[in-house]
C-alpha cells in the first residue's frame, strides 16, 4: 500500500510539477538561508568554549568611570599574582601578556608580526594543541618561544620545527635569537590569543622576555597588562568581588580605587557581550532574520499546497466514488506533503554546502560543516520536516478528504468552506516579513555608508599606513624622518607624515592635563596622540585656530602641542582662537607645555563613541613611532604607485619588510560587525522578495483557476483585458497596504532602537518606507500583470466551459 501511495505521489507531483518547484524552491531557500544564519550563529557561540575548563576560564576588566583613564582590556600586571598567592581557594592559576607587534627575521627574510609576552602557564592553562616540541619546559627560559602552526607553515613551510631559532628585534633595533620550544595547532577563535580583530598573535614569548623591550608587566602602576585567571571549582565571578576591591584598596593609591572597579568576566560570556554587546545583538538579529524568513518559507509552502490541493477536488470524488476511504485519502496528501518537504530539506542542504564558502569569505570566519555540529542537531531538520508536512497536509487530508463524493465530482469550490481570508493573511505575513526586512536592509546599510563617509573629519582617499622598523632612540627617529622625507619627494605620494598611532581605534593610552596654573587635582584625562607636524597636512584634517606644530618644512619650537576642539571645550576655551598660547601641564613631563594649534573634532575610534578629547604630542618628545603614513597622490594608479613606493622603501630599508594597509581597509576591520550584518541584511532581502513572489505566484495561480469563468462572463459583458488585470492588481494591493500599515511601525522600532547604540548616526526618513512599499507593489504588480494576461485573453468560450 505504501508503495502504491509512493507512486501516486510521484505522479502528482510531476503532474502539477509547477507548483511542486515554486513549493521546494521557496522552502529549500528558506531552509539553507536559516542553515547558514544558524551555523555563523553557532560558531560564534562556540568562541572560548574550546579551551580547557572554559566555564572557569575568566578574564579581568577595568571599569574606569571616565574611559579615558585606562583599557577595559587590561589591568594591573601584578593583580592576578596577587590573586592566586592570597586567594589560593579561589583560583587556581593565572595568565597575563602585553602585545607588541615586532620584526621577525628568518635567515634573509623578514616578516611583522604580533607577539604575546606571558607566563609559562600558556599552554597548561588553556590546552592548547601542541604538534611538536615540549610542552613540560615550553616558556621558560627568557629566550624561548611557541608559535602555531600558521606561522610554522610560514616561516619554514613546515610544523616539525621544535628546536629552530627566529631572530627577534626589539624597539632600540637589536636582535635577539629565541628558540622554537613548541608548536601548537592554530586554536579556534578565542579570546586568549586573539583578543580582538586588531590583536590576533601567532608568537607567544615568556614573561621573562619582556624586559627585551624594555617594558614591565610585574607592577601596580601601570594598568596595561592582559590579565586572565582560572578559579577553582565552584567559584563564581561574583566570588571574586571582594577580593578583588581589596586588592586595589591595599596596592593603589586613592585615585585609582575611587575611579577604576576590576571585575571578572566568564570567556563564555565576555566574546559575545564585548564591544558594548555588539555580537550579541547581531546574533540576535541575525537570529530573528532568519527566523523570519524561515517562517516566510514555510509559510508559502503551505499556502501553495492548500491552493494546489483545493484544485484536486474531482480526483478526491473519483476515488471516493470508486471506494476509496477517507483514511487513504489522508494517508495520500500527508505523504506527498512529506515528500515535497523531504526534498526542500536536500536541495537546502545541497545549498548549504554549495554556498559555505563564499559566505565564509564574506563574513570572514569559516562555517562549520554538517558534520561539525552536535549529534542532537539533526533534531531540527527532523522537526521543521515533521511540522510543516503537517502544517501543509492537514487542511488537504482533514478537509477536503471529508466532503461528499457528489459536491467533489462537480469540484464545488464554495463547498470546501475554503478560507481565502485566511490565505490573504498568509501572504500579507510574507509581505509583512519581507517589508521589515527590506526597511531595516536600507537603514542598515546607510549607517554604515555613515562610518566610510566625509563625515570622519578627515580625508580617506588614498591613504595608506605602514609599519615602521622599531628603534625608539634619537638616531632612530631621525632616520625614520629622514625615510620620511625621501618617500614625499616621490611623485607619486603627496604627503607623508610619522606617527605612533593610525586613526584604526587604538591609540597611546590616556594622559593626565591641567593649566600651569592649576591645582593637579583639576587635571582632565585625554587620549595622546604621538604624531609629526605632517600628520594634519597628511590626512587632511582641518586647523580651528594656529597651526599643528610648525607650518610643513619649518623646525617647530619645542615645548608646543596640538589639541582638539573637544579638548580645548573642557578646559573653556568655547573659542578654539583663545586656546593658542595657553599653558598646560602634561602628567610625565617635568616642561611647561604651550598650545600651538587646535585641530578640528575627527573620529579617531568608532562612532558608537562621542569625539574624546584628544593631545597631540610630537614624536621627538619620547622618540616612540610605529608608522608611516602617506597620502597617494591622485591621477596615477594605486597599483603602480604602491610599487614606487617599495622600490624607495627597500631602496632606503633593505630587509625591511614592506607591508601596508589602505584606511578603507581598517576602518572595514573596525566596523566587521556591522559590515556582517549589512551583508546578511542584503541576502534576506533578496530571499525574502523571493519568497514573496513565490507565495503571490502561487496565489495568482489559484485565484485564477477559480475564477476562470467569471473572467469569461466579464469579457462576454465587455470586459476589458486592462480592467481584468486591474481586478487582481486591486485585491492584492489590498493585502499590501494593511501589510506595510502592520510592518512599517514596527520596522521603525527595530531599527531606532538599533540606531541608539551609535553616538554619531542617521536619521530615519520616509525614503525606506516608500522605497519599501514602491518595490513590493511593482514587482507584485508585474508578476500579476505576467500571469492574469495570458487567462484575459483566452477565448471566453473555453472560460465558460470550466468548472
Amino acid at each position: 500500500m505504501l508503495a502504491n501511495y509512493v507512486k501516486i505521489a510521484q505522479r502528482n507531483l510531476v503532474k502539477y510539477r509547477f507548483h511542486s518547484i515554486l513549493n521546494i524552491a521557496g522552502l529549500a531557500t528558506g531552509i539553507a538561508f536559516a542553515m547558514l544564519v544558524l551555523a555563523y550563529v553557532w560558531s560564534e557561540l562556540q568562541v572560548n568554549r574550546g579551551l580547557k575548563h572554559a566555564s572557569r576560564q575568566h578574564i579581568l576588566l577595568s571599569k574606569w568611570k571616565d574611559p579615558n583613564f585606562g583599557f577595559e582590556l587590561a589591568t594591573f600586571g601584578n593583580l592576578p599574582v596577587a590573586l592566586k598567592e592570597e586567594y589560593p581557594g579561589l583560583v587556581e592559576n593565572y595568565y597575563r601578556w602585553d602585545g607588541v607587534t615586532g620584526q621577525v627575521n628568518i635567515g634573509e627574510k623578514a616578516f611583522r608580526e604580533g607577539l604575546q609576552i606571558g607566563d609559562s602557564s600558556f599552554l597548561k592553562m588553556y590546552g592548547f594543541k601542541v604538534l611538536s616540541g615540549d610542552v613540560a619546559h615550553a616558556l621558560q627560559a627568557p629566550t624561548s618561544a611557541v608559535i602555531n602552526a600558521d606561522i610554522a607553515r610560514k616561516f619554514f613551510g613546515k610544523t616539525d620545527v621544535a628546536g629552530n631559532t627566529i631572530e627577534i628585534s626589539n624597539f632600540a633595533g637589536k636582535r635577539l635569537p629565541f628558540t622554537i620550544d613548541a608548536v601548537i595547532e592554530t586554536p579556534a577563535q578565542n579570546t586568549v590569543t586573539h583578543i580582538d580583530s586588531r590583536n590576533q598573535n601567532g608568537i607567544y614569548l615568556p614573561s621573562s622576555a619582556i624586559t627585551f623591550f624594555g617594558r614591565d608587566m610585574n607592577n601596580w602602576t601601570s594598568p596595561f597588562i592582559v590579565g586572565l585567571v582560572e578559579l577553582r571549582e565552584g567559584v563564581t565571578a561574583a566570588d571574586l568581588e571582594k577580593p578583588l576591591a581589596a586588592l586595589l584598596k591595599t596596592h593603589t593609591d586613592a585615585a585609582v580605587v575611587a575611579n577604576l572597579r576590576v571585575e571578572a568576566v566568564p570567556l563564555t560570556e565576555y566574546y559575545l557581550n564585548s564591544g558594548n554587546g555588539l555580537v550579541r545583538r547581531m546574533l540576535y538579529t541575525l537570529s530573528g532574520i532568519a527566523l523570519f524568513i524561515l517562517l516566510m518559507a514555510i509559510v508559502n509552502f503551505v499556502n501553495l499546497s492548500v491552493s494546489r490541493a483545493s484544485s484536486r477536488l474531482k480526483e478526491i470524488g473519483v476515488r471516493k466514488a470508486l471506494g476509496g476511504r477517507r483514511k487513504q485519502l489522508i494517508w495520500q496528501f500527508m505523504l506527498e506533503s512529506a515528500m515535497l518537504v523531504i526534498a526542500s530539506a536536500v536541495v537546502g542542504a545541497g545549498l548549504y554546502f554549495a554556498l559555505k564558502v563564499p559566505c565564509s569569505q564574506l563574513l570572514g570566519k569559516e562555517l562549520p560543516g554538517l558534520g561539525d555540529f552536535p549529534a542532537y542537531f539533526i533534531a531540527f531538520p527532523l522537526a521543521l520536516i515533521v511540522l510543516t508536512g503537517l502544517a501543509a497536509g492537514l487542511y488537504p487530508a482533514f478537509v477536503l478528504s471529508g466532503f461528499r463524493a457528489t459536491d467533489a465530482l462537480k469540484g464545488k469550490l464554495k463547498a470546501t468552506h475554503e478560507k481565502v481570508n485566511l490565505r490573504k493573511s498568509l501572504v500579507g505575513f510574507q509581505y509583512l516579513t519581507a517589508a521589515v526586512v527590506l526597511v531595516a536592509a536600507f537603514i542598515i546599510s546607510r549607517q554604515v555608508q555613515l562610518f566610510f563617509s566625509d563625515q570622519l573629519g578627515y580625508d580617506k582617499t588614498r591613504l595608506v599606513s605602514l609599519p615602521l622598523p622599531r628603534d625608539w632612540t634619537p638616531e632612530g627617529l631621525a632616520r625614520m624622518q629622514n625615510v620620511r622625507g625621501q618617500l614625499a619627494q616621490l611623485p607619486e605620494v603627496r604627503s607623508a607624515a610619522v606617527s605612533f598611532e593610525i586613526p584604526d581605534g587604538n591609540n597611546g593610552g590616556s594622559i593626565n592635563v591641567y593649566g600651569a596654573g592649576r591645582d593637579s587635582a583639576n587635571a582632565v584625562t585625554t587620549l595622546q596622540l604621538y604624531t609629526d607636524e605632517y600628520f594634519a597636512q597628511t590626512y587632511g584634517m582641518s586647523m580651528a585656530a594656529g597651526r599643528f606644530f610648525a607650518e610643513a618644512g619649518q623646525q617647530f619650537p619645542q615645548g608646543t602641542i596640538v589639541i582638539n576642539e573637544s579638548l580645548a571645550r573642557l578646559f573653556g576655551w568655547e573659542v578654539p582662537q583663545s586656546a593658542i598660547g595657553q599653558q598646560i601641564r602634561v602628567a610625565g613631563f617635568s616642561a611647561v607645555l604651550t598650545v600651538a594649534g587646535v585641530v578640528k573634532d575627527f573620529h579617531f575610534s568608532s562612532m558608537q563613541q562621542a569625539v574624546q578629547p584628544i593631545l597631540f604630542i610630537h614624536p621627538s618628545a619620547t622618540n616612540i613611532y610605529r608608522y608611516m603614513s602617506l597620502k597617494l597622490a591622485p591621477g596615477n594608479g594605486i597599483a603602480a604607485q604602491m610599487q614606487a613606493v617599495q622600490a624607495k622603501w627597500e631602496e632606503l630599508m633593505p630587509g625591511t619588510p614592506f607591508e601596508y594597509k589602505f584606511t578603507d581597509d581598517m576602518l572595514a576591520r573596525m566596523y566587521d560587525t556591522e559590515l556582517r550584518l549589512k551583508y546578511a541584511a542584503y541576502a534576506a532581502t533578496g530571499l525574502a522578495l523571493v519568497i514573496v513572489l513565490l507565495g503571490v505566484t502561487g496565489m495568482i495561480s489559484f485565484s485564477i483557476q477559480k475564477r476562470t469563468k467569471e473572467i469569461g462572463v466579464r469579457k462576454v459583458l465587455g470586459a476589458s483585458v486592462p480592467g481584468i488585470i486591474g481586478l487582481f492588481v486591486k485585491e492584492f494591493m489590498k493585502v499590501i497596504l494593511v501589510a506595510m500599515l502592520v510592518a512599517f511601525p514596527i520596522a521603525y522600532f527595530i531599527m531606532h532602537h538599533w540606531l541608539n547604540d551609535y553616538t554619531y548616526r542617521i536619521h530615519i526618513t520616509p525614503l525606506p518606507f516608500v522605497t519599501a512599499f514602491v518595490l513590493l507593489a511593482g514587482v507584485t504588480a508585474v508578476l500579476i500583470f505576467i500571469q492574469t494576461f495570458r487567462a484575459a485573453n483566452a477565448n471566453p468560450v473555453k472560460s465558460l466551459r470550466t468548472e
